[in-house]
């Protein structure tokens, strides 16, 4: 197919979670592969993280945890809709439970959220360059809104949105890991106007659902952005997002943020897709398709109503990205 001009911002998430992901995050940034990471400021080696980020100029925003760990605010010493009586947050899909059941109380949320922000702050000194969501927990109803508006309220113009076309058909993924992708593109749709409404920016296209962990390749990527693309006019430039996990193994009990790694980060999956982004296949795959990797800020803004991908384009969305 003949593809647009893209733009691809490559993200890597869980940045402090652990020494060794964040050994895994660096080594893919200094090789080109990852332009962008996403900061856990309650992870295990968020201090060491931030010293990496200072120290390689790598651009880095907030990765908002509402779903694992302990909190930063001041839930961390008293009861809190956001917590279980250990203390811990409820869960990947114990918080969405509560959420939907409305037993989370969204000024919790907000303070966890400032919290949040300013032990970023704290930790690099400025603002993040983008703040999206651990999990996914960002696009949640109710929580989106509040997220919002404190994004809009720092200052924050950046943010994700997890709507990645097509996800639904990607049989490769289990059956668990494919409605949970579906969950999340719906809980993003319903996000667009919150998140719009309050000014804040995200790609026109997003791809990283289906090729999380050990089914991440050159040909999915490939295969993802060219489904996300192709109803997209040739000639015009466009905008997207890679949501990557890179790095290698956690090992017990090191890592976390407060419950130390879960069996995930200890897989070898972490270290699949660190190979998968920094092999050559990639890289030549994306410059054969005429993909630029680029950082946030390298991305030419436009105003509100201007280059909307509307229906006949990236049908994905309902509203424009206003990147």
């Amino acid at each position: 197919m003949a593809w647009p001009r893209v733009k691809l911002v490559v993200t890597a998430d869980d940045f402090g979670y652990c020494p060794r992901r964040n050994e895994g995050i660096v080594e893919a940034f200094l090789a080109g592969a990852v332009t962008s990471v996403s900061l856990l400021v309650n992870g295990a080696a968020a201090d060491s993280a931030a010293e990496l980020a200072r120290r390689h100029h790598i651009p880095t925003g907030l990765h908002a945890n509402l779903s694992e760990g302990r909190p930063v605010g001041s839930a961390l010493h008293g009861a809190s809709s956001l917590l279980s009586p250990e203390g811990f947050f409820l869960g990947k899909m114990g918080f969405r439970e509560a959420v939907a059941a409305g037993d989370v109380a969204l000024p919790q949320v907000r303070e966890e959220l400032e919290a949040q922000l300013g032990r970023f702050r704290e930790l690099l000194g400025r603002n993040p360059t983008h703040v999206d969501g651990h999990q996914h927990v960002h696009v949640l109803p109710g929580v989106c809104q509040v997220f919002a508006e404190v994004l809009q309220a720092h200052g924050v113009r950046f943010t994700r949105l997890p709507l990645e076309r097509g996800v639904g058909g990607c049989t490769w993924l289990e059956a668990p890991a494919r409605a949970f992708a579906c969950s999340v593109e719906r809980d993003a749709r319903a996000a667009v106007g919150p998140f719009s409404g309050r000014g804040l920016r995200w790609t026109d296209a997003f791809v990283g659902l289906s090729t999380c962990g050990r089914h991440m390749s050159a040909h999915r990527v490939s295969g993802a952005l060219a489904q996300a693309l192709e109803a997209s006019p040739t000639g015009h430039s466009l905008t997207a997002e890679l949501m990557a996990h890179p790095g290698y193994p956690s090992v017990p009990p090191a890592g976390g943020c407060g419950e130390g790694p879960d069996a995930f980060s200890c897989s070898w999956e972490r270290l699949h897709e660190l190979r998968v982004l920094t092999a050559p296949t990639l890289r030549a795959r994306l410059a054969q398709d005429g993909v630029e990797l680029c950082a946030l800020h390298d991305l030419d803004s436009k105003r509100s109503g201007e280059g909307i991908p509307g229906e006949a384009t990236l049908v994905t969305f309902l509203e424009p990205s206003q990147l």
